[in-house]
């Protein structure tokens, strides 16, 4: 599907945010690394410095993403007038990275307002800083679980999704024939300079567990009619994502998988393709992520 342009004259949010991703992927396609790979702000999930709210969806990849490629060491992020509002001042030459808000807008004419439509969102620009762009504000201390007691978290997440696991085999997969996921074996799990073996083990479990959400008796995920040949690709990124909100939310470290070379082409295609499409992936991610965390049995 071919991105269509944006009316003249209104900023393109959704191109902004796309362009920014695409971006710090090509940066990081050499070696397969995503913007949700890196360490310090990727490892934990954004937060605004004002509402001390984490950032959502879309949101939370572009300012992983402005992180990678601004060199950002920092999670927590503003508005101008949010940092003025904390005695904080954003340094001279500064640009903000652009997020995106939604506001409701009801398409009925006032007299027809008993029989309104419902109201519609439209995709609306702001503009945040980076704590490392601004003076006078220092950092709440952030507590970081032990990586055991991480590890015991992210245990008994799975565990409570009630989705059946078996080990295995080579290749991790979700099976929907079967409605179960399968792992090879945990000892088949390495660990790198900056993740353990077990948090290798985890990062690819909650990335199965994702493509789990997404069988027809659960959220019903499909994506064929919009995506076409690459709606593989999309579910992948979909699966991608979650995962990498749900290490953010574990305190997992999140390393590149071993198949992501086959899937970095599929995903900058369709991001150039369709300036919505990481927009669509990462809202389903999310949707997923809060199917998780409301299940009865976690």
């Amino acid at each position: 599907m071919g991105a269509r342009a944006p009316s003249q004259g209104r900023f393109d949010v959704y191109g902004a945010i796309t362009d920014k991703i695409v971006a710090a992927i090509e940066k990081g396609a050499g070696d397969f690394v995503m913007p949700w790979h890196r360490e310090g702000p990727a490892l934990g999930r954004p937060v605004n410095a004002f509402t001390r709210k984490p950032y959502q969806g879309v949101n939370v990849v572009a300012l992983w993403a402005e992180a990678v490629t601004a060199g950002y060491t920092s999670g927590w992020w503003a508005t101008y007038r949010q940092w003025q509002s904390l005695g904080a001042q954003v340094r001279r030459g500064e640009h903000g990275t652009v997020i995106v808000f939604y506001r409701r807008l009801n398409t009925a004419p006032a007299e027809d307002a008993d029989e309104a439509d419902e109201p519609r969102l439209v995709a609306r620009a702001s503009r945040v800083f980076s704590q490392n762009q601004v003076d006078g504000w220092n950092e709440p201390v952030t507590i970081v679980a032990p990586l055991a007691e991480a590890i015991d978290k992210a245990e008994a997440f799975v565990s409570g999704s009630g989705a059946t696991v078996r080990h295995g085999g080579l290749e991790a997969c979700y099976r929907r024939d079967l409605d179960l996921i399968q792992m090879p074996m945990r000892e088949r799990f390495v660990g790198s300079p900056t993740s353990s073996s077990s948090e290798s083990y985890y990062a690819t479990l909650l990335h199965e567990l994702t493509h789990w959400t997404g069988a027809a008796h659960r959220l019903g995920r499909e994506f064929g009619k919009r995506f076409g040949d690459e709606a593989y690709a999309v579910e992948e990124l979909v699966a991608e994502l979650g995962a990498a909100f749900l290490c953010a939310q574990l305190q997992i470290a999140n390393e590149p998988r071993a198949d992501h070379a086959a899937y970095v082409a599929h995903w900058l295609r369709v991001l150039k393709d369709d300036r919505r499409a990481i927009f669509v992936a990462a809202s389903k991610a999310k949707e997923a992520v809060e199917y998780l965390t409301t299940l009865p049995a976690i």
